[in-house]
């Protein structure tokens, strides 16, 4: 009798090189489960099919990274953000550019289809949402409430609601047949991420960093229920068809939630790093990961999930007993959206637009849709997903087959399928471990550089450091064989002077913390200056950083120069911890320093306002200095990008 394959409930399904540069977005196609789109810092949207190696369609016209990618239900639209803040539109079936959308000051965060409507709504960290009509190719309305970057958008099963999501802190509602806030949502205590309607009732989701989920109910306008603990910031989150429950990608794993009560079902470990988007199909949910140029996608088989009942023992942290609690039965049962039948008519216009955003179409924005092409690369997938749709079919489409499940025991299963041998049946193909190919539309590799330009704040190796350097070269045959003593005694050359060093950085940071101790910051930050080491200053500004209320405007002209040398570090941590510190200055003491300098001179002696005036003045000219530096590195691309342009928006008063 045949031993019974036991198969996995989480797998890892492929790993490919996406982009030739950084990925910055994806999005998984949430009707099929089975197409990915990814944009990347090359300024391509490429298009996959999930489980297969080679890009099906690469998408050009972008001419700045694409930072928010989406597809429309049916998945034969695709929408892409870009850096500088241009919106495309792509007709998938047709392989050409659709539409080219441009209004928003900033980069594009979010975007969304509206479910029935030729619609599309956008989010910018100009802080501003709007609302795009495709067919017009015009803006019908701009939501303003939030006052940083709108990280996610979703509209409602009914298409009549649009929730957002902010680094605020905020998530609010909109009515679009209003074309006004409906109510706004606080509680949060970070940045929110992620929100989701549920399927049927008037509940929606939020995720933020903050390490929590909440739960608002859409007719009382208040919380239902708030999940704590995540073992992360919240990125991704997803309802059940049928609204059971709540999948979250947390790091590493997936966690399954009820509301009311709020419990845990299930914790399924999954080594897929910080999921970015998840979909289901045949009962399966799919998840996808990046990190550089590479993405993964991972399965988790839903059949052996719990997603009803007890509440499940944490395998990773929780240690409390387990719990059973079941859903009140008296509990009131929501509103049930009503879809309508038809397309969704356009929403009422309120407010007229200005003529900026109501004018036709003009010939720059022509020559940029003649520019922009739909590369086809897979010509038998292209074929096989979009082309049919053109034509009636009389007969259900064929459902796709889900992935195949691995043994639970793949190790010994690649191990016999590596001997050689007569052809055989595998259940499922073992991972390529070499690297996978670039997508066709790379024609050409840049050179590989023995240094990048900046050190990642991250890194596994040391830069620019090989383990031969330091052992003795061999001349000869017979000098192979080191002794024991002679290879230490290479080995510790450095040693003794690597000790100096880093003692030497301790007492200086022991210094700095003696003055701190005395409560005067001015003086602690004056010391670490004085010393020279911009480790120290990069220590301390990050403790400096965490609490506002320690910034004084005598401090910025301390810190201004230090923050200038951070901006042109070729460390990572550096720069980020440069831009930090001097967003916050710009933040609460920009509106101060052009105001008192606009304000005419006073009658008489005010030592106390010379003063200030004083310290305005110095300060306005190292950030006249900064800003010139600024500005001639907004153009890099990736997250160093992104945060220079941000400043740049924040010091366009001092032009």
């Amino acid at each position: 009798m045949a031993t019974p394959v036991v198969t996995k409930t989480a797998w890892k399904l492929q790993e490919i090189v996406a982009h030739a540069s950084n990925v910055s977005s994806l999005v998984l196609g949430k009707a099929s489960g089975r197409l990915l789109a990814t944009g990347g810092d090359d300024c391509r949207v490429n298009l996959w099919s999930i489980n297969k190696p080679n890009c099906i369609m690469s998408l050009t016209g972008h001419t700045s990274p694409v930072e928010s990618v989406r597809l429309n239900t049916p998945e034969e639209l695709i929408v892409a953000g870009s850096q500088s803040g241009s919106i495309r539109v792509w007709d998938l079936e047709a392989a050409k550019i659709l539409r080219t959308l441009m209004g928003h000051k900033a980069n594009i965060c979010s975007l969304d289809f509206h479910p029935y409507g030729e619609f599309v709504a956008s989010g910018s960290q100009d802080t501003n949402i709007k609302l795009w009509d495709i067919r017009r190719k015009g803006c019908v309305f701009r939501y303003r409430g939030h006052s940083q970057a709108v990280r996610c958008l979703r509209f409602s099963p009914d298409g009549k609601w649009l929730a957002s999501a902010a680094d605020d802190h905020m998530v609010k509602l909109w009515d679009l047949t209003a074309g006004k806030m409906m109510s706004e949502f606080p509680g949060h205590t970070g940045p929110v991420n992620v929100v989701e309607f549920h399927p049927n009732e008037y509940l929606l989701a939020s995720g933020s960093s903050d390490r929590t989920i909440r739960f608002w109910d859409l007719e009382k306008f208040q919380v239902v229920s708030c999940i704590e603990g995540e073992p992360g910031p919240v990125r991704s989150v997803l309802f059940n068809p049928d609204g059971c429950c709540l999948y979250s990608g947390c790091q590493d794993s997936l966690r399954v939630y009820g509301w009311e009560p709020e419990r845990c079902f299930d914790v399924v470990l999954v080594n897929w790093g910080k999921v970015a988007d998840l979909a289901i199909c045949n009962d399966q949910l799919i998840g996808v990961a990046f990190s550089q140029s590479n993405v993964s996608s991972y399965v988790v088989d839903l059949t052996r999930v719990t997603r009803t009942g007890t509440v499940a023992q944490d395998p990773v942290q929780d240690s409390r007993p387990l719990v059973q609690q079941l859903p009140n039965p008296s509990a009131p049962l929501r509103r049930i959206y009503e879809r309508p039948s038809t397309t969704c008519s356009k929403p009422q216009r309120v407010k007229q637009n200005s003529e900026s955003e109501r004018r036709s179409p003009s010939s720059e924005d022509d020559r940029d849709e003649r520019e922009s092409q739909a590369e086809i690369q897979n010509a038998e997938d292209y074929n096989e997903i979009f082309q049919p749709k053109n034509s009636i079919s009389r007969t259900p489409p064929r459902r796709s087959e889900p992935f195949p499940a691995p043994p639970e025991d793949d190790t010994a299963t690649a191990k016999e399928a590596a001997k050689p041998g007569p052809a055989m049946d595998v259940q499922f193909p073992l991972p390529n471990l070499e690297a996978p190919p670039r997508p066709p539309a790379v024609t050409s590799t840049p050179a590989l550089k023995a240094e990048p330009a900046i050190i990642p704040a991250t890194r596994n190796e040391p830069i620019g450091l090989k383990a031969s350097d330091f052992l003795p070269a061999v001349k000869m045959p017979q000098q192979a064989e080191l002794a024991d003593e002679d290879a230490m005694s290479q080995i510790r050359k450095g040693h003794d002077t690597m000790c100096v060093v880093l003692t030497s950085r301790h007492k200086n940071l022991d210094t700095v913390r003696a003055v701190w101790t005395t409560g005067d910051i001015k003086t602690s930050v004056d010391s670490a200056v004085a010393i020279n080491d911009l480790s120290v200053v990069v220590d301390l500004l990050n403790i400096v950083n965490q609490k506002a209320s320690l910034w004084k405007l005598d401090l910025c002209t301390t810190i201004l120069p230090q923050i200038e040398k951070l901006l042109q570090s070729k460390y990572e941590s550096y720069v980020q911890t440069g831009c930090t510190s001097l967003k916050l200055i710009l933040q609460r003491f920009l509106p101060l320093i052009t105001d008192i300098l606009a304000a005419p001179p006073s009658v008489g002696v005010d030592i106390s306002r010379e003063e200030r005036l004083h310290k305005c003045r110095l300060c306005y000219k190292q950030l006249k200095s900064i800003s010139g530096l600024v500005k001639s590195k907004s153009g890099l691309s990736g997250r160093h990008g992104s945060a220079f342009r941000e400043l740049h928006l924040l010091m366009a008063s001092l032009d």
